[in-house]
């Protein structure tokens, strides 16, 4: 082989190699470049998923103890969400509340409601609510400086669009026992609590059994 061709044979193959290594070049950044994409959009997925179908919430106080806890970290669904008897839901407002606050559904709209001699009535018939609380607690309208749903010892109907709320701790919860939430409006309801995520140790599903008839 002549000299000339030799090194028309060498250069030919160091322009291929050349190629060869670019083309590789470019398909790392390429490959990068779509990783970083698909990061960026399940970012932009989650965070669209936990502003308009999951929350994260954190409860103040104690009033649903001791199912929650102060503190707890919730996760709360919101998406075409429809209050139902039992649920925990998270009220962003009421008429006299300016904060968000935790509690149980207890009766929804239609229903008449009633309060005494410790239990509470739904539709004329007492209450088992064993399922979420401790068959010790009592259902009272406390002694209190704040202005009460006094009309609730003879019966309420739960208004059109309305829900009536109440603690699990009875003796310690703003609830619909008080004027300032009274029966709330369902436009109120940011969601339902589905899971405590935090603290670890209590991480679950959050209670949402419905109360049944004493004798039903």
């Amino acid at each position: 082989m002549s000299k000339e061709k030799k090194n028309e044979k060498e250069a030919l193959a160091a322009t291929e190699g050349g190629a060869r290594s670019g083309a590789i070049r470019s398909e790392g950044r390429l490959g990068s470049f779509e990783w970083v994409e698909s990061l960026i959009i399940a970012i932009i997925v989650v965070g669209v998923i936990f502003t308009f179908v999951f929350r994260i919430i954190t409860v103040n106080g104690q009033s649903m103890f001791p199912n929650l806890h102060n503190n707890d970290r919730l996760v709360v669904s919101s998406w075409f969400y429809n209050p139902s008897k039992g649920d925990v839901v998270i009220l962003k407002r009421t008429e006299g509340l300016n904060e968000p606050i935790v509690k149980r559904v207890i009766a929804t709209e239609g229903d008449k409601v009633a309060i005494h001699d410790g239990y509470v009535y739904l539709n004329d018939q007492r209450l088992d609510e064993t399922a979420y609380l401790d068959e010790s607690v009592e259902t009272l309208m406390p002694n209190t400086h704040a202005e009460l749903m006094g009309e609730l010892e003879d019966g309420m109907v739960v208004p059109e669009g309305c829900i009536f709320v109440l603690g699990d701790n009875r003796g310690d919860s703003m609830d619909s026992r008080y004027t300032a939430v009274g029966m709330v409006d369902k436009r109120y309801v940011l969601g339902k609590a589905q899971f405590t995520i935090f603290p670890f140790s209590r991480f679950g599903g959050v209670a949402d059994e419905a109360a049944v008839p004493v004798n039903g």
